[in-house]
């Protein structure tokens, strides 16, 4: 569906975007992950046709963005970092002009409008002036405007912002609805929302992608050794000495023994072993030593947090 293929974005001196490749398939929900300034934003109005890459090139659909623009614009329903409304009028006429700009027919727009309303439970304010509702219903008449026309390709960037618990609850819900129907990117700060709805995630860090795969796949390869969770009832202290001698254990945590000591080992050692034995010879009974698997918050701060390379930043990327 989407082919991102070494795309660059210079403004002036400051190179926001760097070399960035990646494919979406058709039917995939993508996380586009990085922190502020990594250059998320900028790459999304690549894709979505607000300005050109410096080089590069992206097809949506087998269509060059830039060359034939049009055509790709009607296969994409984008929701801006900041929601792209017009205060002064009410939500259902506004999602109305956004239906007949993107040229649908008076029945058509009827149908489409409604629909959007419903799904982004827009029931309660839909005749009032948008400047008049909540931040959080502002941010769902935003969602409702990238849906209007059932779009093959939604392009979200921070779709919750704004939104209470439960109002994010639905919004991924709805989004999750979408899974294998739509072609989904997803930019967000929520990782636990990636997780639970992503099929596979990007991480961008100072203009670069650094990461690519499904969110299990890096746990699983995050850097810096795998870890495990030790319980026994030996003395703390006595513990800590004894297996911070033991051969692949590279780290261990604050947490008394008792409650569950977090131990960091080399990956494809027999580091776990060791550490029972040590555990067991030492006359302690062994609780509990299980691995623990790396969440994507841990895999997104071991990318982002790394030493990198002099970068410009992108202000609100």
């Amino acid at each position: 569906m989407i082919e991102v293929t070494n795309i660059s974005k210079l403004f002036g001196q400051v190179m926001a975007v760097k070399d960035v490749s990646f494919e979406v398939a058709n039917g995939e929900t993508l996380g586009f992950l990085g922190p502020n300034g990594a250059g998320k934003t900028t790459t999304m109005r690549i894709l979505t046709g607000f300005f050109p890459p410096t080089s590069g090139t992206v097809r949506v659909g087998g269509k060059d963005v830039f060359e034939e623009s049009l055509a790709v614009r009607r296969l994409i329903g984008y929701l801006p970092e900041n929601v792209p409304v017009y205060g002064d009028m009410p939500v259902t006429d506004y999602l109305n002009f956004v239906a007949e700009v993107k040229g649908l027919g008076r029945a058509a727009r009827k149908k489409a409008v409604g629909e959007a309303i419903e799904n982004c439970g827009l029931e309660p304010v839909a005749g009032r002036m948008i400047r008049k509702v909540s931040k959080g219903f502002r941010q769902r008449v935003g969602l409702a405007q990238a849906l209007v026309g059932d779009p093959d390709l939604l392009i979200l960037d921070e779709p919750t912002i704004g939104l209470d618990p439960q109002q994010i609850s639905e919004i991924r819900s709805l989004i999750k609805s979408f899974s294998g129907k739509k072609t989904i990117i997803l930019s967000t700060h929520i990782l636990p929302e990636v997780s639970m709805t992503c099929d596979r995630v990007v991480i961008i860090r100072d203009g670069r992608v650094v990461a690519t795969g499904k969110p299990d796949e890096l746990s699983a390869e995050m850097s810096g050794g795998s870890r495990l969770r030790l319980r026994t009832n030996g003395p703390d202290r006595e513990v800590r000495e004894k297996l911070s001698n033991v051969s692949g254990v590279l780290d261990l945590d604050a947490k008394p023994a008792q409650e569950g000591l977090t131990i960091t080992v080399e990956r494809g050692d027999a580091a776990p072993a060791r550490v029972a034995a040590a555990v067991v010879q030492s006359g302690w009974d062994l609780y509990e030593l299980t691995p623990l698997a790396a969440s994507l918050e841990d895999v997104f701060l071991e990318l982002v947090t790394r030493e990198s390379g002099a970068g410009a930043e992108e202000q609100g990327a």
